[in-house]
């Protein structure tokens, strides 16, 4: 990664695929090492799709660019966040109205922490991508939404009108 005091840090994945690692980690830490304000030229073997709605989320519109030696280059610039739709958590997938019925649901209340959690990624592993789970919880599962978006899923949450429970749709992402 470029450490000088550029608006732009970069940080080129190509090394760590060559050796067989999942640069996810890598970017997610390089992505919170950035000051405010500043973007993150990610390189790559390949255009990253997949890591767009992930930035989005956190704040970050993507420039993706195909590179003269057939490599991708994504130029990820702080943006102003979405508004969740109405109803939904910040970082929820605004998409979720259109998720298909839940195949499972999970009441996890009155459950301690971390259970609830370790419930919810076991449910997940057996499921195929693309089916949802819904969980209802005692409170905002904060710890488990960068473990769902590491994993490859995604998520919609809200609290119950009362405030009393918190209710959690997660769609399966392609595990593999």
């Amino acid at each position: 990664m470029n450490m000088t005091t550029d608006p732009i840090r970069e940080l080129d994945v190509r090394p760590m695929l060559a050796a067989g690692e999942e640069p996810f980690a890598a970017i997610m830490a390089a992505v919170k090492a950035l000051p405010p304000g500043t973007a993150l030229r990610l390189i790559a073997p390949f255009r990253p799709t997949p890591l767009f709605s992930v930035m989005a989320r956190m704040g970050f519109a993507a420039a993706p660019a195909q590179r003269p030696d057939g490599d991708w280059e994504v130029l990820f610039t702080p943006a102003p966040l979405a508004p969740p739709e109405p109803g939904l958590a910040p970082g929820s997938a605004p998409e979720a109205m259109f998720w298909p019925d839940p195949l499972q649901s999970l009441d996890l209340t009155g459950l301690t922490p971390p259970q609830p959690m370790l419930r919810i990624l076991d449910a997940l592993a057996g499921m195929a991508p693309g089916q949802v789970l819904f969980a209802l919880l005692d409170r905002e599962p904060l710890l488990l939404f960068p473990e769902l978006t590491q994993r490859g899923h995604e998520w919609a949450g809200n609290h119950t009108s009362d405030g009393a429970s918190y209710r959690l749709l997660v769609r399966c992402g392609d595990t593999e």
